[in-house]
Formats: structure tokens, sequence, C-alpha cells
């Protein structure tokens, strides 16, 4: 049902975006257009209501392949003949053929329109999954421990003991046993925390490589990784940190001896208690490891299995009398595996608690499970959540398995992804990047997927091996994509010939594939020159999602004629020059040039071209905030250039839905901000700070300030109250030889919500004011390169913070200037490291 789903609303928004382009590459027959937009909404209507009685199979519907088949066929009609079009040297193409092909595609429809309408008269919409909107739309993610209360106090107990020699403790299980949340509880407990001078995470999964399995140790421990750097170079800095600290890695999903034999050495022995956690499914693979302790994960007897899907579904409040027996069964069928209890519940979280419901997915998963191996039976458990999700959610879900596995998904490319697609429903007056949140909200809400937080702070999405299984096990079953790999660096969306999806490294060349129907190019290199598909980039018409690497400035103009272009984000070692076309992109969303991009000015003559849908852009040279501009640009959410001389800046504030603003420049320069900044990151060389802070302050908004290079007057700031009201992150970089910040008057009230401070290079700070000790919400302070006084108040405030708050409250890390700095021996307790860099 997701491959119908999607591909009727994809062939909708390319219909649509065809209406609403200023200068449209081709014109569709108005006739054929009402036609085949009526029959879309139609199909779309129904498929919204439609769930046929069937149990997990190997089959697609039949019927759903039928309205694949049919949107297939009228998006490759269109686009195709667009390709016909912009790549003909201007000549007009006949368009016969698209009629042609549209009066079959409008045809089928109608079979298929006649062939629903049956089936809604006979059997009506049943068993659709009640939605209940008085319960929150988002459950929290489940950590409980139900049933592994004594595995983890082994764990604890193996992790503290007083053995000083460095020991590998193996946690094993099958699929879904709660192998990794029972390492990651145990891994942000306090007390370990507390014991541990170092802790570090690393997913290794099957596929893996030596070098990024230290590379993502070394960036937790905050150690800079150079890409010129060799495997055994990152092995060396990683043994040189970790040597005479106490430290505890967890190697998570480990698949083979391998992956282990290849970083054991850069693991040094220090005979001070350091341990290492490895989870695994594979019990020969434990006992292969020296001296290993092993802890097996088992499965939850009956009433485990009770307790945690009433956690989930239920939290505090308990089980209704009226559901309790049909709770049982549910939890019964589950077989004591917690990842099926947790998705599960997810989905009965999600329902209205209605009996007849309840024993619907009861009976549904005893018919699915009975006489089937582990996997299998969790598989089959897990669908019968896939099959109840909304239509609309269920694209989204499956487009998850198109990543690799374990890959942490950052949240704004998981959404650009899905808006390439064509996956997001447009509701009136909503953007869609918000509905596509929401889309996430509810999958989160749902257990189906995951949240952390990546090495720059970004929110990411994950999804469990087993739901990755499920979803390219559906997405083949509906023909809504195949992964094909050529090998470890090439991922493609259906075979290369249909390929709508290519995510590639360019040193690899690529089979012949069909650049008319690619909506998504993106390469991991800045090796565009040297792959098979620089010389075609002009056959790239349809595109919505491009992401490339150049190593010259030569840019193909031709991108900006592109005329459903979505995203662009370009890898350059030059900044680049756009031409007017820029301002004629109006599908345009995110803009994104790693060096720079000039903007020229736009056209004078076209008031009515604007540029709604634009969000972000970012790396622009010398921006000019002029009235014509900023029409031009009135929803823009995310902005960051730099600016070289005289520049006014004063109509930013213009800019009213601007919530990020990375500001870069020089000189003498008039600026006013938006109210609706959320983060506000400022480099002013030569600039007075005093100019500016009064103005941000007053931000009601802002929750993160990062300025570096201004002068601070007479080496002062005093905040004073009513500033900075929502302000959680602070962050004061260098700020040039003679402008640096000395003295440094604060209240606790004036930052009440102030969560990170960040200092770096403050060499003349005289102390970070003690009043920071007293606010509540402060939860950490990174103090790099600065004074030696700078770094004793720091110990101050750590000291008052735990006696106000208590022990772990806040965590205080410093970096002296010189790693022989002298004085700071002595200094380090559970609430203040101090770190040399290696």
């Amino acid at each position: 049902m997701a491959a119908a789903y999607a591909t009727l609303l994809s062939a909708m928004n390319i219909i649509n975006n065809l209406r609403h382009h200023p200068c449209p590459p081709i014109s569709l027959p108005i006739q054929q257009v009402e036609s085949l937009t009526q029959k879309i909404n139609f199909l779309l209507q129904f498929l919204e209501g439609y769930n046929p009685h069937r149990g997990y199979s190997q089959e697609a519907d039949p019927l759903e392949s039928r309205i694949a088949d049919a949107a297939y066929a009228a998006e490759h009609a269109i686009e195709s003949h667009i390709f016909d079009q912009l790549t003909n040297n201007g000549e007009n193409m006949r368009s016969d053929g698209l009629y042609e092909a549209l009066e079959k595609v409008i045809q089928d429809m109608a079979s298929i329109e006649e062939e629903a309408k049956q089936i809604q008269g006979r059997v009506g919409v049943q068993h659709q999954l009640p939605p209940d909107s008085s319960r929150s739309s988002s459950i929290p993610q489940q950590s409980s421990m139900v049933g592994a209360d004594n595995a983890k106090f082994q764990m604890m107990d193996k992790l503290t003991s007083h053995c000083r020699d460095l020991q590998i403790t193996s946690i094993v299980g099958m699929g879904g046993s709660g192998k990794t949340t029972l390492a990651r509880n145990i891994y942000e407990e306090r007390l370990i925390k507390k014991h541990f001078y170092i802790c570090a995470w690393a997913t290794i999964s099957q596929e893996y490589t030596i070098r990024e399995i230290l590379a993502v140790v070394l960036r937790q421990l905050n150690i800079r990784v150079d890409d010129n750097l060799s495997e055994h170079e990152l092995g060396r800095k990683l043994y040189q940190h970790l040597y005479h600290r106490r430290y505890l890695i967890i190697m998570d999903d480990m698949w083979s001896i391998d992956a282990w034999d290849g970083v054991r050495n850069y693991f040094p022995n220090n005979e001070n208690g350091s341990r290492i956690v490895v989870t695994t499914r594979l019990s020969d693979l434990a006992s292969k490891f020296p001296d290993s302790d092993i802890i097996g994960m088992k499965l939850l007897d009956e009433a485990e299995s009770l307790e945690l899907l009433s956690k989930i579904v239920f939290g505090k409040e308990g089980w209704p009398l009226e559901l309790e027996e049909i709770g049982k069964k549910i939890g019964k069928s589950c077989k004591g595996l917690p990842l099926s209890i947790v998705v599960v519940g997810g989905l009965l979280a999600k329902s209205k608690q209605e009996r007849e419901f309840w024993e619907y997915i009861g009976e549904n998963l005893n018919a699915s499970v009975v006489n089937l191996e582990d996997d299998e039976r969790c598989l089959k458990i897990l669908y019968m959540s896939y099959k109840q999700l909304p239509i609309h959610l269920k694209p989204c879900f499956l487009y998850m398995g198109v990543f690799p596995e374990d890959a942490e998904i950052g949240m704004s490319e998981l959404i650009r992804h899905w808006l390439a697609e064509g996956f997001v429903k447009a509701v009136n007056g909503k953007c869609l990047e918000e509905i596509a949140k929401e889309y996430l909200k509810d999958l989160f809400g749902r257990n189906l997927v995951l949240t952390s937080t990546n090495y720059w702070g970004k929110k990411c999405y994950q999804i469990h091996d087993l739901l990755r299984d499920l979803c390219l096990r559906e997405a083949e079953k509906e023909r809504f994509y195949n992964t094909a790999k050529d090998n470890e660096d090439i991922s493609v969306l259906a075979p290369m010939s249909q390929a709508r999806c290519l995510m590639w490294n360019d040193q690899y060349e690529l089979s012949p594939l069909n650049m008319s129907l690619l909506r998504i190019v993106k390469t991991r290199k800045n090796e565009w020159e040297d792959s098979n598909l620089s010389g075609n980039v002009d056959q790239l018409v349809n595109s919505r999602f491009l992401q490339i690497g150049l190593r010259e400035g030569n840019f193909p103009c031709s991108i900006w004629r592109f005329w459903n272009l979505q995203t662009l984000n370009v890898h350059t070692r030059y900044a680049i020059t756009a031409p007017t076309d820029f301002w004629y992109m109006p599908h345009i969303r995110h803009v994104q040039f790693s060096v720079g991009l000039r903007l020229t000015d736009p056209p004078n003559d076209q008031d009515d071209i604007v540029l709604e849908n634009l969000q972000s852009l970012e790396r622009v040279i010398n921006f000019k905030c002029s009235e014509q501009v900023v029409k031009k640009i009135p929803n823009i959410k995310e902005l960051a250039f730099y600016n070289w001389g005289e520049h006014s800046l004063s109509k930013l504030d213009c800019l009213t839905k601007l919530e990020f603003l990375d500001c870069n420049f020089s000189g003498k320069c008039e600026i006013d901000f938006p109210h609706s900044l959320k983060t506000l990151i400022l480099c002013c060389k030569d600039h007075c700070w005093e100019d500016i802070l009064d103005k941000v302050g007053v931000l009601p908004h802002l929750q993160m300030l990062k300025i570096s290079r201004g002068i601070f007057y007479g080496g002062k700031w005093e905040t004073t109250e009513g500033q900075f009201r929502s302000l959680k992150i602070l962050s004061i970089d260098w700020c040039g030889p003679c402008g640096g910040l000395e003295i440094w008057k604060i209240e606790s009230s004036h930052f009440p919500c102030l969560e990170s401070l960040h200092l770096t290079s403050q060499n003349e700070l005289q102390e970070i004011p003690l009043d920071f000790a007293e606010i509540v919400t402060l939860k950490e302070i990174f103090v790099k390169y600065c004074s030696h006084s700078a770094v004793v108040s720091a110990k101050r405030i750590s000291e008052e913070h735990a006696g106000y708050y208590g022990e772990g409250a806040l965590q205080v890390i410093v970096y002296p200037c010189d790693k022989k700095e002298e004085g700071l021996e002595g200094l380090d307790s559970p609430n203040f490291r101090v770190e040399r860099f290696s």
C-alpha cells in the first residue's frame, strides 16, 4: 500500500508543480489534468480507508499494485516528455505521445476507480486503526529495564569491580532482546560516569571499517580527526589518549571477531580497572574474547511481558479491567521479545482503548507467529504494527530501509529526502517541513524509530536492524524500491535502468542508468568531474535533490534551470556566482555551498516572482539585505553569509520567519535582528560587542548564541535583568588580541535557562562569574585554552554547584593552553576534568 499511496502523491505533486511554475517546461492538456486530478484524489482517499482482511503475505495486494502501476505510468509519461523538451536544444517537441500515454493512464485509473467503488459498497472500511486525538501524539521512548534487573546488576558489578586488569564483558542475545537498551542504560548511569574517566560508544554493525570505529571514538573524546591520518595513526592517537586513564568503551552490535582484532591493540591495559563491553547476537563470537564474561539476555516471562506492555501503553495508569485479559493474550503472543512488545505497545498506545480492536490485534498476532523461527516470528509481529500504520506514514517508514544499517540519519537530511520523493501531503497553511516533522514525531511515538544526537549535536534518527529488515522486505514485495549495491558505496533505489534515487561514492563506475528519471543524486566525495555522470549533468532535469562535489569552480549553469529542484548542496574549493536564473526557481527549498555563493541582484521587472518555498540559504558571500531581496525570500528560516566591507543589514528584521542566522562580517555594519531567531552565530571582526549584544539579549526565543572575533570595549561585559530569557547555549570564542573579555559580571537570573557554557581562547579573562553556580539548569561548562584564573574559577563553580544541586548535576571540562601547564594537578574530580590533547 505504501508504494501505491506514495506514487499517487508524487504524481499529484508533479502536476501541481507544473501548474504553479511561472515558466513550466511543458503544458498539460487542461481536460486531462482535471481528469487525472479527480481520479488521483479519489484513489488517495480510497487508500486512506482501505485495509483489506489479509494477514502477512509474501505477495502484494493486486489492487494496490494496479494503482501503483498506473501512477508510475503517469509520472513516467510526464517526466519523460519534460526531459525530451528540456534536452532538445530549445525546440518544441510534439506532445502526441504524451497525450496518448496519459489517456491510457486515465482509462486504467477509471477501471480501478470502478473496482474501488464496488469494494467500498461491498465491505466498507473495517479494522481501520481508530485514532485517539485525546492521547499524546508522542510516546516517550521506553528505556525501562523490565525483566533485566539481574543482568543490569551483574553488569554494574563487573564494571566497577576491584579487578585492575582490562576486562571485556559480552552481552549476548537474539535481535530485539534488549542488548543495546541494557548497554545504553548502564552507559548513562551517573555512577558509571563518575567511575570512569573516559566513556565512549561505537556501533560496529555488519559493514564497518576499522578507521571509522577509531574515528567515532576519538570524536567523542573531542579529539580532531584529520582525513589524511592513516588507520594506524588514528589508533596511536587513541592509545595515547587512553593511556593511564580509566576508560569504558561500548562496542555495540558486533558481528565479527575481525572488528575486535582490528582495534584491540589501541586499547591499553592500564591496570586501573578499564572495561570494554561488546553486544552481539552471536554466542560463538562472545566466546572468542580473551577472559570474557558473558551476560545472556533472557526473554521475558508472561508477567514481565505484561508489565512492559502496560508501561508503554498506559504509563503509570495501569490496565483498565476490560482490557487486562486481552492485554495478557497480546503480551503472550510477543513471545517475550522486548522489541516486539515495545513496537506493539506503540501501536496500541496510538489507538483508542476499544476491546474489539485489541481482540483483532491479538487474533492476528496469534495467527501470524505460530511455528516460526525467532527472527521470522519477530518480523511477523512487527509487520502487524506496520500494517496498522496510517497510510501517510507507511512510505516514510519503509524509506528508512534505504539508509545503511545502524546509520544515524540527520533529521533535516531525512525530511529533505521525503520531500524530494513526494511523500509529504500538503496541508493548507503549513510548511511541508513542519508536516514532515510531525510524521517523524508520530513514528517515534510508535516506537518504530529511535532518536540520538550525533557528534555535532544534531538530532538524528535510527532504526533497529529487525525493523530495517522489515522495511526492505515490504519495499521489495510492493515494488516500492530495491536497494541495489554494486559495492558497499553505492545505493540505488530500483533497478539501475529505472533508478529514481542514487547515493554513491564517485570513485566507482556506475552501470548505465536512465538519467531522466533520477530525482535524488547524492555523491559522497569531491570528485564529480572524474565520475561517469559529470558529462551528463544536463540530463538531470527532473532531479529534486542534488548533492555533488566539484574540485574546480566549473559549476554547471544548467542546474539553475532544473524545473523541479528542491535541494542543492554543492561542495567546491572555490566560490560560485549564481546567474539571474536562481531567482526563477520557484520550487527551490534548500541551497548550500561549502565555500560560497555569490548572488546576483533579483530582476527588477519580475516583482511577481517570489521564492516562497525557500527555507534555507547557506554560505552566501556579501549578502545584500536589501528590501528587494527580502521580499523575494519571505519564508526563509535558515540563513548563513559572509560579508566584507560596509553592508547594511538593517532589513534582516523583516525576515519574520528566520530561526537560524550565521553571520560573519567585518567593517562598519548596521544590523537589526528578527525576534523569531532561535539560533544566532556571530563573527564580527573588529566590531564592538556592546553595540550588538544589547539587541541580541532582548530576542525572546533565542536559545543558542555563539560569538567570536569582536571586541569587548574596555574588556568588560555586564548583562542586565530581563536579557537572554530563553538562552540555553552560550559560546564565546577568541575575541582578538586587544579586545578580549577581561571582566564579566552577571547575575544568575540573567541566564535563567542556560544549560551549556563554552569559553574558548579567553586568555585575559580574570574569572568566570561565580553566579553561574546558582543556575539550576546548567549542565556543562567547557573551558578551552583560557587563562589559568578562568580554570580555577570554573573549579569553584563546579564545587559550589555540587553543593547546591548535588554531585553530577554539572560537568566541567577544561582544555589547558599548554599540556605542560602547571597548577592543574589534583583538580580532577567526578564533576571536573582536565583534558590534554595528545
